[in-house]
């Protein structure tokens, strides 16, 4: 008998070993207060995010919206909440307890009989802190602003707005407005109608059709309104934290209680009036739903975010958190900083999203306000935010891409503008470095240009005729009806237009050469081109031809109730004038070319597999796969450039190709724990800290290990090492789902919708690595 009991919890916990996470496995939970604000962890909802830590018996968060451009187009906090408690439960890290439940899209904070929950309104944008303690406390919540004063910005300050290393002038943050109202605290910001906008029309001589382009900074208002039932001002105080001096405003508890709660409302408009104040305070009072049900809303939501997608992995027979258990946890987390800017009107930013804090704790040299951030605020590089956003395909979060893609749209009519203006033909002329309002960086574009420089140019040596990135674009926009079934065709004028203007542009530069527009094959010369900013002047881009030939055969592919006759003429005619991909040779081995010709390389990127990721023309199951793996094993700049860190993308080339050892060695690297608190705060790489555009890579680089496609296909663990317990669900095109899970070596298909997609499934576990590249 007591054999029989030992071999029984044996037997039990060996069963527990096999367990693959779930996601309430994933949620950090911190024992210790923080340090100061770089220990924060996220908190968000619809398009508001939260940094949120306790610091010395304190609550404190800092609070972001989507869309808070000021005048220079530096995306501004929207200020710093401190709550103190008295008498304080929080006064040692005896028993403190702070927790993110994922699930339920919330976070918890107890001790002593103490419990905070903060939670963002899904669907309104408003912030809730709900207390409640076993004896009655009394709470003051302090709203504090750096931007109580104007506040000059000089050298690399600078480089948190569009005028970057090139200010026309003296720049001044202007102070907001702030004060006590109806027993809570306003604030807000309004931009003064002259912005960044009218230097950048001016400079680049488009002011002949101003009236023409969307202006999305002037007369801006953006702010909210702190309030709680039982909370009336307390005066206000001065204070400093990381050297930034602010102002705070108090309110604290009428008497205590042990029930209590804040609510921050926040608005944002652009109109002429002064009607910000009035639209405010009807958003407040029409926000009639009660809390306990605008609550259960928001965790039906986020409930229903994680049942749509997720990948949850463990080293088989292990319960380690080891680092196979932690990128599962951080896939999970960055997936939901995601989430929180679900419904942005602009979209996640890949150099911080809504997430950064002091500048200081990234760079110490970096003395500046919590607004500050690299690489612009207003500012939307092509090649990082596609990053952020290709993940959500396979992931099905179709209904987040929108922010990104109708930002896209937006500006399609500048775009147009620009090639109108500069060369007198038509097409969308989007740049790689693009301002929410459409035109170049304002210093990328550069001050000191040549008289006679062509003004539709960037005189930039990275990113000189670097006009392909939209394009990517334009894929993610086809992939919602691949993916989805969505209806489409409100995108097909706009991707057309990013077609034609590369037909008619590049005829442009031939005939200003030459008597031909068009090489002796009929084909079109994409020089000057550029293969990303890495390989400059180059001749023939095998980067921009992949993007060509894909997002023509895509779009033909729709039907003729989403394609006018005239369209499908103009594309199948289109379609003739791309010119072939270029190859070369590496130790006798065939490899896929950067392009034709260029003259110089700038930056560390392999656009030279941009053919095998984003555009998919080489890789498993489809045709001369051993071309695309000599590129990756010989090329010699492909192998130099080769890292984890960042945008850095090999780990998704990897993956691609099969390559089962080196994808999981560079997702391993790419989704180990960042340096800080939480996991998921990588950076900052190239850019700031969080970095999106490093985490979106993992998130891509881990879907593409679990499932790939070709001809209708579906390719499971096409790079997934068999020692990796998982547990997944993603999506695949003709609106498809695959749920499945490998344990201790063995797969079972859960669930497959459509049923009758069951059939496509190939189980690349079963396949020889030696027989990946025969798939085809």
């Amino acid at each position: 008998m007591k054999n029989t009991i030992i071999l029984f919890f044996l037997f039990l916990s060996l069963l527990v070993k096999a367990q693959i996470p779930v996601l309430e496995n994933y949620n950090p939970i911190w024992k210790t207060q923080s340090n100061n604000a770089s220990e924060s962890m996220p908190l968000g909802g619809g398009d508001v995010g939260l940094n949120v830590w306790v610091e010395k018996g304190d609550l404190y968060f800092y609070f972001s919206r989507s869309g808070t451009f000021d005048e220079h187009n530096t995306l501004l906090k929207l200020g710093r909440v401190k709550v103190s408690l008295m008498p304080n439960p929080f006064k040692d890290n005896e028993s403190f307890y702070q927790e993110l439940v994922l699930k339920d899209g919330y976070i918890l904070i107890a001790q002593n009989n103490t419990k905070i929950k903060l939670w963002v309104d899904v669907f309104k944008p408003v912030i809730h802190l709900d207390l409640e303690s076993k004896n009655p406390l009394k709470m003051t919540a302090s709203y504090e602003s750096w931007r109580h004063k104007n506040r000059d910005s000089r050298g690399k300050a600078n480089n948190a707005n569009s005028y970057k290393w090139a200010p026309q002038g003296e720049i001044i943050t202007y102070k907001d407005s702030i004060a006590f109202e109806n027993n809570g605290v306003q604030f807000y910001h309004k931009n003064r109608e002259q912005t960044v906008f009218d230097v950048a029309v001016k400079q680049q001589k488009m002011e002949s059709v101003k009236d023409q382009m969307l202006n999305p900074l002037a007369n801006l208002t953006f702010g909210g309104f702190m309030t709680g039932d039982n909370l009336k001002p307390d005066g206000t105080y001065l204070g400093s934290y990381q050297n930034t001096d602010f102002k705070g405003f108090s309110l604290s508890s009428v008497k205590a209680s042990k029930k209590q709660s804040l609510q921050i409302h926040l608005y944002t408009n652009q109109n002429d009036s002064n009607s910000w104040n009035t639209d405010l305070k009807n958003q407040i009072s029409n926000y009639k739903i009660k809390g306990e049900q605008a609550g259960k809303n928001t965790i039906k939501w986020w409930n229903n975010f994680w049942n749509r997608s997720f990948i949850y992995t463990q080293k088989s027979n292990s319960t380690a958190k080891d680092s196979v258990y932690q990128i599962g946890q951080n896939y999970q987390l960055f997936r939901y900083m995601l989430g929180c800017n679900a419904y942005g009107k602009y979209p996640t930013k890949f150099n911080g999203g809504l997430f950064t804090v002091d500048p200081v704790f990234t760079n110490p040299d970096l003395n500046f306000t919590p607004d500050f951030r690299n690489w612009g605020g207003g500012t939307m590089t092509a090649q990082n935010q596609r990053l952020v956003y290709f993940p959500m395909v396979k992931s099905g979060d179709f209904d987040m891409m929108k922010s990104q893609l109708d930002y896209y749209l937006s500006l399609q009519k500048t775009a147009e503008l620009r090639s109108q203006v500069y060369w007198k033909h038509g097409g969308a002329s989007f740049t790689e470095q693009l301002e929410n309002f459409g035109l170049p960086n304002p210093a990328e574009y550069e001050w000191k240009r040549p008289a006679d420089y062509d003004p539709g140019m960037e005189y930039n040596a990275w990113l000189e005729y670097e006009w392909d990135t939209v394009f990517e674009f334009c894929q993610m926009m086809l992939q919602q009806k691949e993916y989805a079934n969505e209806d489409i065709r409100k995108y097909n004028p706009f991707i057309i237009s990013c077609l034609r203007f590369f037909d008619e542009h590049y005829q442009y530069l031939a005939k200003q050469r030459g008597r031909k527009a068009l090489d002796a094959n009929g084909h079109l010369i994409l020089f000057p081109g550029s293969g990303a900013e890495t390989y400059k002047m180059a001749n023939n881009a095998n980067s921009t031809i992949s993007a060509l030939q894909v997002i023509t055969k895509q779009l033909l592919n729709l039907s003729e109730k989403e394609l006018s006759k005239e369209e499908q003429d103009y594309l199948k005619g289109f379609q003739t004038r791309i010119p072939p991909l270029n190859f070369g040779t590496f130790d006798g081995h065939k490899t896929l070319a950067v392009a034709k010709t260029w003259e110089r390389v700038n930056n560390s990127e392999v656009p030279q597999l941009y053919s095998v990721f984003p555009w998919g023309i080489y890789g498993i199951g489809k045709p001369d796969l051993e071309t695309a793996l000599n590129t990756w094993k010989y090329d010699t700049d492909a192998i130099k450039f080769r890292s984890h860190v960042g945008w850095k993308q090999d780990n998704i080339f990897a993956a691609r190709l099969g390559l089962t050892n080196e994808a999981a060695k560079y997702n391993l690297l790419k989704m180990a724990n960042s340096d800080r608190r939480f996991p998921a705060f990588w950076g900052p790489g190239f850019d700031w800290v969080p970095d999106h555009n490093w985490g979106g890579s993992g998130m891509i680089g881990m879907q593409e290990m679990l499932l790939q496609e070709a001809d209708g296909q579906l390719y499971l663990f096409a790079a997934w090492p068999k020692d990796w317990n998982v547990h997944f669900k993603l999506h695949a095109s003709q609106n498809t789902t695959i749920e499945a899970e490998l344990q201790n070596g063995i797969v079972k298909i859960i669930k497959v919708m459509p049923e009758e997609r069951r059939k496509n499934i190939v189980n690349l576990l079963e396949v020889p690595a030696a027989e990946k590249t025969n798939l085809n």
